[in-house]
C-alpha cells in the first residue's frame, strides 16, 4: 500500500489526510453545485457546510477513539493525530444534525433540503476517504480465503488475504450517490434524498462492518451496528411519518 501520498522538499504528505481533504474539498465543491441546482442560497448554504464541518471532523474523531479506546488510553498522544487514519463517518453526522437544527434556523436554510445537499457532500468525501483508507492499511478487512479477498495489509503492516471492505465501502457510497442523483427528481418530499443515502449507507454498513477486521476477536457487534440501526429505523419512522401527511 502507500501511506505516504508523496514526499516534497522534506515536506511528507501522508495518504490518509491527503485523500480525505480532496474528498471534503470536492464534495464541499458538488455540493455548492447542487445547491445552486436546486435554488438554494449556494453562499448561505456554503458557509453553514463549513461552519458544520469543523465539529462533524472532530465528532467523527472522537467516536473512532471511543471505540478504540483500549488502545488510546495507553497512548493518549495519538488521539488526534490523523496521520494513521481513524475517523467514525456516524460521529460526524450525530453531531452535525442536531448542531444544523439552530443553525439553519438562524440562517433561513431550509432543514431538509439543505441536508439534501449535505448527503451529496458526505457521499463524494467518502468516496475519497475511503480510498485513502485503502491506502493506509486503516479499517481493513478481516482475513479470509473467500473470492472477494484480496492480498492486503492492514494497519499495522500485517499482509493477508482479506476482504477490501475500504474500496467496498467506496464503492457502496459511489453507487448510492448515482442512484440518489437519479431518484432525486421523483422524491415526494425535501430531506428524502438524505434519508436514502443515509438508510442505504447504514444498510450497507452492517455487512461491511461485519467484514472488517476487529481489535477484539470475540466482539461482533459494535457500536457502528447499532448506530446502523439505529439510523436505519429513523429513516423509515421519518419516511412513514412525512408519507401520512
Amino acid at each position: 500500500m502507500r501511506p505516504v501520498f508523496f514526499q516534497w522538499r522534506g515536506i511528507t504528505v501522508h495518504s490518509y489526510p491527503a485523500m480525505q481533504y480532496i474528498g471534503l474539498t470536492l464534495g464541499v465543491l458538488a455540493g455548492n453545485i447542487a445547491a445552486r441546482l436546486t435554488g438554494l442560497d449556494a453562499g448561505r448554504v456554503y458557509v453553514a457546510t463549513i461552519l458544520l464541518l469543523f465539529p462533524a471532523l472532530a465528532g467523527a474523531r472522537v467516536l473512532y477513539v471511543l471505540s478504540h479506546w483500549s488502545e488510546y488510553r495507553k497512548n493518549r498522544g495519538d488521539i488526534w493525530n490523523t496521520r494513521q487514519g481513524g475517523a467514525a463517518q456516524y460521529g460526524g453526522i450525530l453531531v452535525a444534525v442536531p448542531l444544523s437544527i439552530p443553525l439553519l434556523a438562524a440562517m433561513r436554510i431550509p432543514f431538509g433540503a439543505f441536508w439534501d445537499v449535505a448527503g451529496i457532500t458526505i457521499m463524494v468525501g467518502m468516496v475519497f476517504t475511503r480510498i485513502g483508507c485503502f491506502m493506509n492499511g486503516c479499517c481493513a478487512g478481516r482475513q479470509s480465503s473467500s473470492w472477494l479477498a484480496l492480498e492486503l495489509p492492514n494497519s499495522r503492516g500485517q499482509w493477508a488475504r482479506r476482504f477490501p471492505t475500504q474500496l467496498l465501502e467506496a464503492g457502496w457510497a459511489a453507487s448510492l450517490l448515482i442512484v440518489g442523483l437519479l431518484l432525486w427528481s421523483s422524491l415526494p418530499f425535501d430531506g428524502a434524498l438524505f434519508l436514502f443515502i443515509a438508510s442505504g449507507y447504514a444498510l450497507g454498513r452492517l455487512v461491511m462492518e461485519s467484514m472488517r477486521e476487529l481489535r477484539t476477536a470475540s466482539r461482533r457487534f459494535t457500536i457502528h451496528h447499532a448506530i446502523s440501526l439505529l439510523i436505519i429505523v429513523t429513516s423509515i419512522v421519518a419516511i412513514t411519518a412525512r408519507g401520512t401527511h
